[in-house]
């Protein structure tokens, strides 16, 4: 969802195209993909990476938050935004390790960090 300069992705969760989970039992693997998904549903909304100032990582075990930190890290290496790790006890679909939610403020020229 987009209103005016502000972005809010939420529930960006590990699926395929066609509907399948991406990386069963591999944390990485799903964070990746979720951070594929948030990436494309940004660009549709005017934004991309360098627009997000805040990242809310939920994991079901939390005692695996390198694993998605790894694949954060290496998609924000420049943009640093804020970032939450949450443990919750499950999601819609078992088979998910990481759902991600994301903040963007989208502005015209970019923004100083």
């Amino acid at each position: 969802m987009r209103v005016g300069k502000l972005v809010a992705l939420a529930g960006t969760a590990p699926l395929a195209d066609d509907g399948s989970t991406v990386g069963i039992g591999d944390v990485y693997a799903q964070t990746v993909r979720c951070l594929d998904i948030a990436e494309r549903a940004l660009k549709d909304l005017g934004a991309s990476m360098q627009d997000v100032i805040r990242t809310r990582i939920m994991l079901v075990d939390v005692t695996r938050w390198d694993e998605a930190a790894r694949a954060h890290g290496e998609r924000f290496e420049d943009v640093r935004p804020a970032c939450t790790f949450v443990e919750v006890s499950r999601f819609i679909e078992p088979a998910w390790l990481v759902e991600i939610e994301i903040d963007a403020v989208v502005v015209e020229g970019g923004v100083p960090r």
